[in-house]
């Protein structure tokens, strides 16, 4: 393979922001010189020129010096609905090539209830749901408790906690208006699924009819052809029932490195492939590209069906403690050969492989 000039870009924590009564997981989302160094050293390994750029207005300076072939993206920005999409917005304006899903994607699925509004039409399972803009705003009639309340436009499960499982009108207000006053944003509150959770990574690009819609043909082919499939994970939740009853913010950054991932998740051969069919559905109507992750809960009240959450499209690359890299290392697939996995899909979609 032709080697290229590969410029890195991410947020890192150290650089971000700060100001007088922020949020303390206001950055959790950000990356680590870890993580960065170790996509570096992947990408070196297979003989690319690399060099890392913050995600910021200095890439307008800074990136056309460095003349990339392609940059590899992994940037969340900082500010606004659609920061993940702002990097990529500047990136096409200069007509430079970059990995990842392209930024309506990325705007799209930052928005939580604008996904699930796009899953609702192609009926795509995912729980009833409503939008909070105020915390007193009419409860509809189709939500039952108990309800799951998170920020609307956050990742790293940001703004989730125990308390997220409210059973009650006054419960439902509280977090709600938590949630709202907090983040500064809407509030998600949606139908709570009683089971378990469960994460599918995905590689690739989608070959054959790709429109970002659904075939109207239930019996019509299920297009899955182009996407390679990690084993589904699932998190022992446990050990920490007693404090932490959903896959919490708490767990995916305080206590990380001290879970039992479990991968191959243990469910059935069947639930697997409805599993990876659900995540490719989601994948094209969403309109995602070369990685993400889509994210489920399976219903213990009826026979385990699976719930789409939300899709990742821009999913965590650090070396040991993230969903896509423990699903990778499964699969018998080290941190290097995914990153690369990923570089080669959107070389391969832009034409330059």
């Amino acid at each position: 393979m032709k080697k290229l000039k590969v410029a890195v870009l991410a947020n890192l924590k150290k650089n971000a922001p700060h100001w007088e009564g922020m949020p303390e997981d206001q950055w959790d989302d950000l990356d680590s010189e870890k993580t960065v160094n170790a996509i570096l050293e992947a990408l070196r390994a297979n003989g690319h020129v690399c060099d890392f750029f913050e995600g910021d207005r200095s890439l307008l300076t800074t990136i056309p010096k460095f003349k990339p072939d392609i940059c590899f993206n992994i940037c969340e920005g900082h500010f606004g609905d659609s920061r993940e999409a702002q990097v990529p917005a500047v990136l096409e304006m200069l007509r430079i090539p970059y990995t990842g899903s392209r930024l309506f994607t990325l705007a799209l699925a930052l928005d939580k209830p604008m996904t699930k509004r796009i899953l609702w039409w192609h009926e795509l399972p995912t729980p009833a749901f409503q939008e909070f803009d105020r915390a007193d705003e009419p409860l509809n009639d189709d939500l039952r408790f108990p309800l799951f309340v998170k920020p609307s436009r956050e990742g790293t499960s940001m703004g989730v906690s125990a308390k997220s499982i409210v059973h009650s009108e006054a419960e439902l207000r509280e977090q709600v208006a938590f949630i709202i006053q907090k983040y500064k944003q809407p509030a998600l509150v949606e139908t709570y699924i009683d089971g378990r959770e469960v994460t599918v990574g995905l590689v690739g690009n989608l070959v054959g009819p790709v429109a970002r819609r659904m075939p109207f043909n239930p019996n019509a082919p299920r297009v899955q052809a182009g996407l390679y499939f990690m084993p589904p994970m699932e998190v022992d939740l446990r050990p920490y029932e007693t404090t932490d009853t959903v896959y919490s913010n708490h767990l995916k950054v305080a206590l990380a490195e001290e879970l039992d991932y479990l991968c191959p998740a243990p469910i059935d051969e069947d639930l697997v492939d409805e599993l990876n069919w659900l995540a490719a559905a989601v994948f094209r109507v969403t309109g995602a590209y070369d990685v993400a992750r889509v994210d489920f809960r399976l219903d213990v009240t009826n026979n385990w069906k699976p719930y789409i959450l939300e899709i990742n499209p821009l999913p965590g690359l650090s070396p040991d403690i993230s969903d896509l890299v423990i699903e990778a290392k499964a699969d018998g697939i080290d941190h290097t050969e995914l990153v690369n996995m990923i570089l080669d899909a959107g070389l391969k979609r832009y034409g330059l492989i």
